[in-house]
C-alpha cells in the first residue's frame, strides 16, 4: 500500500536536493522547525496544507507541480501493486550478443558509426523519453 506522506516527503526531498539546499535553509525560509521538516521528508509526518504551501514557497516551486509529481508516483505504485497481485512480472531481457567471429572494438575506440563492410548499424545510444527514461529496452511480460 502506498503512503501519501512518504511519496510527498520523497518528492520534497528530491526537489530540495536538486536545488542543493540544506534542511536548515529550507526550514528557515518556510518558518518550520528543522526537525519537523526532516520528519516530513522521511514520511513520518503528514504536513497540513498551510505547511506544505509554506515549504513549496521556500523551495520556489508550485504546490500544483509537487502534487502532480506525487500523483504520478501514486499511479506508478498502483500499477506495480496491481501487476504484482496479478502475478505479472516485467523484466529486462539481455541484449543480443554478436557472433564470436565478429570483431568488436573496446568502448571508446574509434567511431560507433556504421562503416561499409562491418554490417553493423550506427549506434546512436538508447532513446530517451521526455522524462529521461530509456524507451527502447527489450521487455518481456511473464505470467
Amino acid at each position: 500500500m502506498v503512503l501519501m506522506r512518504e511519496l510527498l516527503g520523497q518528492t520534497l526531498r528530491r526537489r530540495r536536493r536538486a536545488q542543493k539546499r540544506t534542511l536548515r535553509d529550507v526550514s528557515k525560509d518556510a518558518n518550520v522547525s528543522l526537525g519537523y521538516l526532516s520528519e516530513i521528508e522521511r514520511g513520518h509526518k503528514e504536513p497540513s496544507s498551510e505547511l506544505l504551501s509554506s515549504v513549496c514557497g521556500a523551495l520556489q516551486v508550485k504546490l500544483s507541480e509537487v502534487l502532480a509529481e506525487v500523483a504520478r508516483e501514486v499511479s506508478k505504485s498502483e500499477r506495480e501493486e496491481r501487476m504484482q497481485a496479478e502475478g505479472t512480472q516485467v523484466r529486462l531481457l539481455p541484449r543480443p550478443q554478436l557472433p564470436a567471429t565478429e570483431h568488436r572494438r573496446p568502448l571508446g575506440a574509434g567511431s560507433d558509426k556504421a562503416r561499409p563492410g562491418n554490417n553493423l548499424p550506427a549506434n546512436p545510444g538508447p532513446k530517451r523519453g521526455s522524462g529521461g527514461e530509456v524507451t527502447n529496452s527489450l521487455l518481456e511480460t511473464v505470467r
